[in-house]
């Protein structure tokens, strides 16, 4: 049904040496090669490319900054709209690792617009699905769902597994947020298979994390901490400094669930750590959640967990996270109810909830 699994960011040239699963190190070096003998404005625009997308996933953000500008200058040059769109396509993508959620819109709204006018098919199905993406991370689930179904719709229509993926993926994660578990379970485990059956190994570690969220949520701890192991594993060998660093968040959040508090602590350390050195605001303040979680569950003085969870709210109300947002918000009216009612000894301590 559908086709294996393709990089159509790596363009030209680019795209004969590099597929989905090169490793990120590889790509880098190709097209900083690529881009040193660039004969034309469109080959320095699709190298340049391929630099801030490798520079993007190995946690480079400024070399991934400079050299999405640089594409989107040399495709201009060229008079290549469906290229000025790839540009913004990684430009708001690493706008929203980055956090600047309101830039990342707006650079793939117009990235979404100049595909159009180029006739970019895959420009604009990438634009579109990081469009739904930011909704999504942003919790304006009503606004996104329809960008969804449409580009599963696309991807069903074209056999494109990495869509496919993408999409239904985005809409298991929000089934998750809402309590749908079994749903989200079920769609998550399809998209294992789809990736696996493409050969896209980072869509099947993507996968996997997001059903060792959801088993984790279910009781099964263990299957848990397997799957991210395999995930992680994935990450490692292709370099995919940020999925991995998103993996040992959630690896945090599964010891959480199943109360191993301390040990909770050591992953959200590691992975805070992992999340400044690449400038990733959202998953550093996740971590930084999970982190204060765990400590107030280990006995942590109570004024003190509230203070930094006034500070986090304030940090995700910055970036825009609304569920993020409202889990902090659910997890100090529960620690003030406690106080007020029993004993603020762990033991005490209410069970372990849902991180976002």
């Amino acid at each position: 049904m559908y086709g294996k699994a393709f990089a159509p960011e790596y363009q030209g040239e680019l795209g004969s040496v590099l597929g989905v699963n090169s490793s990120y190190d590889e790509v880098l070096a190709t097209a900083t090669h690529a881009r040193r003998h660039a004969v034309s404005a469109l080959d320095r625009a699709r190298a340049s490319l391929a630099v801030a997308e490798a520079g993007r996933r190995l946690g480079r953000v400024a070399e991934a900054g400079a050299s999405w500008r640089d594409s989107y200058r040399a495709a201009r040059q060229a008079g290549d709209r469906g290229a000025m769109a790839w540009a913004l396509w990684s430009g708001g993508t690493l706008a929203r690792q980055c956090g600047a959620l309101p830039l990342a819109r707006r650079l793939l709204a117009a990235a979404v617009d100049l595909a159009v006018e180029g006739g970019d098919r895959l420009a604009h199905g990438y634009s579109l699905a990081g469009l739904a993406e930011t909704g999504r991370i942003q919790g304006d689930y009503e606004a996104v769902a329809e960008m969804h179904e449409q580009l599963l719709a696309q991807a069903r229509a074209h056999g494109e597994s990495r869509h496919m993926v993408w999409a239904m993926s985005g809409i298991a994660q929000m089934h998750r947020n809402t309590g749908a578990c079994d749903k989200a379970l079920a769609l998550f485990e399809e998209c294992a298979r789809i990736a696996d059956d493409a050969d896209d190994a980072r869509g099947r570690a993507w996968s996997l994390r997001g059903i060792a969220d959801v088993v984790s949520v279910q009781g099964d701890t263990e299957r848990a901490l397997t799957l991210l192991a395999e995930a992680a594993t994935i990450c490692r060998d292709m370099e995919l400094a940020g999925a991995l660093a998103y993996n040992h968040k959630m690896r945090g959040n599964v010891l959480f669930r199943a109360a191993r508090y301390e040990e909770a602590c050591a992953v959200y350390s590691r992975s805070l750590r992992e999340f400044r050195d690449m400038n990733e605001p959202r998953g550093a303040a996740l971590s930084r959640l999970g982190l204060v979680k765990s400590r107030s569950r280990q006995g942590r003085a109570p004024d003190a967990t509230l203070a930094e969870l006034a500070e986090l709210e304030t940090e995700f109300k910055r970036i825009g996270l609304r569920h993020a947002r409202q889990t902090v918000i659910a997890f100090r009216d529960e620690l003030a109810g406690v106080h007020r009612n029993t004993d603020p000894s762990p033991a005490h301590l209410p069970s372990a909830g849902t991180i976002s």
